[in-house]
């Protein structure tokens, strides 16, 4: 799924979504999600080289997990206990499935609280999911929730903005601060950028890879 393909140009105000809906579009295309990521190694190469500032290897979170599998089996190689959130509830049982030694949660990421830290957070093709307005909330949520020279690895759109798109027979909505808004919060929240790609190209999918500073918090 590319959310910001150039040919998608439709900007449409998400604040009136509900925040269950994603859950319930992704309810309706688990099994056909998961199969179709079985033996896909999307996002793997990013993840791998993320993983490789990661100092401490104890937990990590994984928010729009889905239905578990590659992302989740490169962490679970790597010795990290999983934290897995997703907004359905279908894509949760199968992850429970597919990694029973991980704590998995249904929920919205905007409705999500913890006092925990983490040593590496993975968020790879689902916060642009969010609505516009819960963007920069949600990713100092995830800031926040780093522990000291913790690693956050996430995608999303490069161009400010929302549209919809049509996949697997549905209409999906997404928005993205953009590429110099988000890195400026990154900032502002104590991380220091590690790398930023544009990995699709013409495609405007951006993954970053930041690192919490040791003074922080």
């Amino acid at each position: 799924m590319h959310p910001f393909d150039e040919n998608h140009s439709k900007q449409e105000s998400l604040a009136g979504m509900s925040r269950s809906k994603i859950g319930q579009q992704y309810d309706e295309i688990a099994s056909s999600w998961a199969s179709y990521h079985q033996t896909s190694d999307y996002g793997v190469a990013a993840i791998e080289r993320a993983l490789g500032f990661a100092k401490r290897k104890g937990t990590a979170l994984d928010v729009g997990c889905g239905a578990g599998g590659r992302l989740i089996k490169l962490l679970e190689r790597e010795g990290f206990g999983i934290t897995g959130l997703d907004a359905s509830c279908k894509m949760i049982d199968l992850a429970r499935k597919a990694h029973p030694d991980g704590d998995f949660t249904a929920i919205v990421i905007g409705n999500w609280e913890t006092d925990q830290k983490f040593d590496f957070i993975l968020a790879w093709d689902s916060l642009f999911h969010l609505p516009y307005d819960e963007q920069q909330p949600v990713l100092e949520k995830l800031c926040a929730a780093l522990a000291a020279d913790g690693v956050l690895v996430y995608s999303f759109g490069d161009e400010d903005g929302s549209h919809s798109d049509a996949w697997e027979g549905q209409t999906f909505h997404y928005s993205s601060l953009g590429v110099t808004r988000n890195v400026e919060i990154l900032q502002e929240n104590a991380l220091i950028l590690r790398h930023l790609e544009l990995d699709q190209f013409p495609e405007k999918h951006v993954f970053v890879i930041a690192q919490k500073l040791q003074t922080a918090g």
